[in-house]
């Protein structure tokens, strides 16, 4: 089996705090794709780096304290590439892809952190180029090669994956164009949400606000996801969203595939 593991950390330094690093170390991974990492590398050098078995590899955004991606690899990867070939959002450290070629089979696993626009309208256009320019580059990679995407995409694709979906639906997260993006991606685009695929139950949730008692509530979105071309996301055999333990304002989701690599 191949355990891939999805988290939004909300700062590394803060989830090793709340017994990050521990668990990560003891949950038995094959790969952990984090993001929102909020640190660059010397931050990290020495200290997160490595979680036990797994090495880790980063893309740090420039600007301080924010953003920024990780994999973590118990198998190192034939090659490493941080970014996607886009100026504006490879700065804020959003792409991170961990390559296993060989003569059998050509994977990527990405942990991808797509920015967020709930701050205002500045942020929310931003968020529509990023839509905008990403999704032809996941096309170029899915006619070349299998992959699966894990990360914070900070879209709730349908009414059952958020509690308030009525009042939401003038939100960023929740918005016709956004919903509509991921729909083009899991149609015409031929990718699969693999989490939906073995669980199609409600209050499926891996973020709550940290407003209110929406924890306590379950009051929750699902923004975190596995994204995968078919081939692969067929392989999918059991779904875990962990929330025994609280790391971040997310919960990690954990998805075993029965393949080895």
């Amino acid at each position: 089996m191949f355990r891939l593991v999805s988290l939004n950390l909300n700062g590394i330094r803060s989830a090793a705090s709340k017994g990050f690093v521990e668990w990560a170390q003891g949950v038995g991974v094959d790969c952990m794709g984090v993001q929102e990492v909020r640190a660059q590398g010397s931050d990290v050098a020495g200290k997160y780096d490595r979680l036990g078995p797994l090495n880790g590899h980063f893309h740090f955004a420039e600007r301080k304290g924010y953003a920024g991606v990780g994999l973590y690899t118990r198998k190192e990867p034939s090659d490493v590439s941080a970014g996607f070939g886009d100026a504006e959002f490879d700065a804020e450290g959003r792409w991170v892809e961990a390559r296993y070629d060989t003569p059998k089979r050509r994977l990527s696993v990405i942990s991808c952190y797509f920015p967020s626009g709930s701050s205002g309208e500045e942020r929310q256009a931003a968020k529509f180029r990023f839509l905008d320019r990403l999704y032809p580059h996941l096309m170029r990679l899915k006619a070349e090669r299998e992959f699966i995407l894990v990360g914070d995409v900070n879209i709730a694709h349908q009414e059952i994956d958020l509690k308030n979906w009525k009042s939401n639906q003038k939100n960023s997260g929740f918005l016709p164009e956004e919903r509509a993006w991921m729909t083009r991606l899991l149609t015409e685009g031929g990718l699969v949400d693999v989490f939906r695929t073995l669980n199609p139950h409600p209050e499926q949730y891996t973020w709550w606000s940290n407003r209110g008692q929406a924890w306590a509530k379950n009051v929750g979105w699902r923004l975190d996801y596995h994204l995968a071309t078919p081939g692969i996301a067929a392989k999918a055999r059991r779904e875990h969203i962990y929330l025994e333990q609280r790391f971040s304002d997310h919960a990690p989701v954990i998805i075993d595939y029965d393949f080895k690599l």
